[in-house]
């Protein structure tokens, strides 16, 4: 069955890189079931060792009527360098999903393998929207007041003003679609408020978006303490920037994490506060749970291409396969490809892009 086809019946077929991750098939399958659970619109084709995938397939009969098995033993390892990968993947279990969605039989393409290999060999099969100069990642971060999306992750060390600003068309378009945000509000981040500070490509990004219409609503400049304040809805920054603040988060949860444990078994008392408190901590906890927000979107290629953290469970693996559905559902390269046209023609931008060639 093709994208087309499915297209019509709102179905979503993805393409599951089932090798990819620190654990493959186990939790890639299983995932899968969890996901198809949540959603009864998704399909899956399954890309790797059929011998390996059959097993773990068969503890899940009703996924077993859902899904379908490409068959190949070749693996894009996580040590591999992506020019090697670009090279020597061909045939592997990612570059076949990848090849799918190109291909139009699967809509979209997840996986947990080798992030690098992943994103040079998309890009490469895919190619960025029109319009577009580099694709990001993107996820979503939870906040003081619900969730906020931030891009680049870490696709991009530096970029010039007018990839900011089309980062800032791609995120909000994210927001609009899949988030039900109708005028996201977007910062950029940066080391200071005032007009004057931070980096030039920043500042020049900054009057760009000021004066021209997109998807969002320009918010200004933002700080690091405003991401998890929830200020804005879509936060716009560097990969370098981003990749820095993705891990310093996830580090700082984790050690959250590590000092309540410490403080409840510090004593008896301790351990029967948080018998008392287990409610309020479980939901904490959910507020906390990194797998909830898991599954990096590659935003500006030409296709849909979600990536997992590789050591991710189930429960985790299943979170990047509803992003992709999503992402699917609501029609969003379509939608990019729409607004970016608007923004490139608004005379803003051409003056914008003029300020930076000088």
């Amino acid at each position: 069955m093709t994208a087309d086809q499915t297209s019509a019946h709102q179905v979503q077929v993805i393409a599951i890189d089932a090798m990819g991750g620190d654990f493959g098939p186990e939790v890639t399958v299983e995932a899968a079931s969890i996901a198809c659970a949540s959603s009864s619109s998704i399909r899956i084709v399954f890309f790797g060792d059929e011998v390996k995938i059959t097993p773990f397939l068969d503890l899940y009969p009703s996924l077993k009527t859902v899904s379908s098995i490409v068959h190949t033993d070749k693996v894009i390892s996580n040590e591999e360098k992506p020019s090697v990968a670009l090279r020597s993947g061909k045939g592997s279990s990612m570059r076949l999903a990848i090849d799918a969605v190109k291909e139009g039989s699967a809509q979209g393409i997840v996986s947990a393998g080798n992030t690098g290999a992943l994103m040079a060999t998309s890009k490469m099969v895919f190619k960025c929207l029109p319009g577009i100069q580099r694709p990001a990642i993107a996820s979503v971060f939870p906040t003081k007041h619900g969730e906020t999306i931030m891009l680049d992750l870490g696709a991009n060390l530096s970029c010039d003003p007018e990839v900011l600003v089309q980062f800032a068309v791609l995120g909000s378009v994210y927001a609009r679609a899949v988030k039900n945000i109708s005028k996201p509000s977007v910062g950029l981040l940066n080391v200071g408020s005032e007009a004057m500070k931070g980096p030039e490509e920043v500042r020049k990004a900054a009057d760009i978006l000021s004066h021209i219409k997109f998807p969002g609503e320009f918010y200004g400049f933002i700080e690091g303490n405003d991401i998890t304040a929830g200020t804005v809805d879509v936060v716009v920054t560097d990969g370098f920037t981003g990749n820095v603040a993705l891990k310093v988060a996830e580090g700082v949860g984790s050690m959250i994490r590590h000092f309540l444990k410490e403080a409840f078994k510090s004593s008896f008392l301790s351990m029967i506060g948080a018998i008392l408190a287990r409610g309020a901590l479980n939901r904490l906890k959910g507020r906390l749970d990194h797998r909830f927000y898991n599954g990096g979107m590659f935003l500006g290629l030409n296709g849909i291409c979600v990536k997992s953290h590789g050591g991710m469970d189930a429960y985790g693996f299943s979170q990047a396969i509803l992003v992709a559905a999503d992402l699917i559902q609501n029609g969003y390269n379509d939608n990019v490809a729409t607004e970016i046209e608007q923004v490139m023609s608004q005379e803003g931008f051409v003056t914008g892009s003029a300020v930076i060639n000088e």
